[in-house]
């Protein structure tokens, strides 16, 4: 029988003065917890579309956060292994 595991990541968006941020946070069932950050920025000759910015910046964060993920596992594995790690995007 497979066991089931439920990973959950909220992303939380601000707007300032022409940036915008975002914020991926996973939640593992273990508690543990790992945080990506993106951000953009809206350049002076460009229309401002909030939308745009928004999905700039949260593809960042998710992309940061992916690594971070990778980082993790790498280091797991350096401490069961004690053999250097290096995990490849």
């Amino acid at each position: 029988m497979s066991t089931a595991k439920h990973w959950s990541v909220d992303v939380y968006i601000g707007e300032d003065d022409g940036r915008t941020s975002a914020e991926a946070r996973l939640q593992t069932d273990d508690a543990g917890q790992l945080r990506g950050y993106g951000e953009a920025r809206l350049h002076p000759m460009d229309h401002d579309v909030p939308e745009i910015g928004d999905e700039v910046a949260v593809a960042r964060a998710l992309s940061d956060l992916g690594h971070r993920v990778l980082l993790a596992a790498a280091a797991d594995i350096q401490a069961f292994s004690d053999v250097p790690v290096r995990l490849a995007r």
